[in-house]
């Protein structure tokens, strides 16, 4: 590695854990906890209705096939699966239900750090962060599905299939963690988001890590959307821009 890509490498590394702890900084804020709060009892609720659907659904069938005991092995079956599913998709869950309160936590950052952008920045509607939500999600599902064989593929190394999800997660979760501060400052049609691209899968990957351990998962969208919009603004501020990941 060259110089120049060492020390490349070393300022992206220093700005995304700058703004990292900026935002821990931000997770004390009245405004930021009640989201906290908002976020995590609305994603436990989609996997609680999501495992009730399941069970009955699971021991409809089991006793339509004339087998006994069906709704103890529909329970049993739906606890696995529903378990399985929080644990595979819970970032996309969770980054979903954080779209529609994105707002919330850039306002909190931006009033404390930046106040003039915050004058400048326009509130997407409805439709819009409706549309971000599901557009999000659909490449979280489409990315991690092209993933999936080549994970199976690494198997038998133990390590491999984590390091290609984390991996694929870390370019998704940087996008999606600065984009969000982003959309509120682009024209029409949207620009190129202006974070290196380094820094966005730097951020997505600490972001990705983090969501996998339990009770940290919880605050973990919410620490990435505050880096997410100290790193767009810093990026804005320096008048760096680089092409879309």
């Amino acid at each position: 590695m060259t110089q120049i890509a060492q020390a490349r490498t070393a300022w992206a590394m220093n700005a995304v854990l700058s703004a990292l702890v900026s935002g821990f900084g931000q997770l004390t804020d009245r405004a930021v906890v009640r989201l906290l709060a908002k976020t995590a009892a609305l994603t436990l609720l989609v996997f609680v209705l999501f495992g009730a659907g399941l069970y009955y659904g699971v021991s409809t069938a089991i006793e339509a096939y004339g087998f006994e005991g069906g709704g103890w092995a529909g329970a049993a079956l739906a606890v696995v699966i529903a378990g399985l599913a929080f644990w595979f998709l819970f970032r996309v869950v969770a980054l979903a239900v954080l779209q529609f309160f994105a707002d919330e936590i850039i306002i909190a950052v931006e009033q404390q750090h930046y106040p003039d952008a915050a004058l400048q920045a326009r509130k997407l509607p409805f439709r819009r962060d409706l549309a971000n939500s599901v557009r999000g999600v659909g490449r979280a599902l489409l990315f991690n599905a092209l993933a999936l064989p080549v994970a199976l593929v690494l198997v038998f190394t133990a390590i491999g299939p984590a390091v290609v999800f984390l991996l694929v997660n870390a370019v998704l979760l940087g996008r999606e963690l600065t984009d969000m501060a982003w959309l509120r400052h682009c024209g029409e049609p949207a620009e190129t988001n202006p974070v290196p691209s380094f820094q966005r899968v730097l951020l997505g990957g600490v972001i990705a890590a983090i969501m996998v351990v339990p009770i940290a998962n919880f605050f973990a969208p919410i620490l990435g959307a505050a880096a997410g919009t100290h790193l767009t603004h810093r990026a804005l501020a320096n008048g760096r821009s680089e092409d879309e990941v």
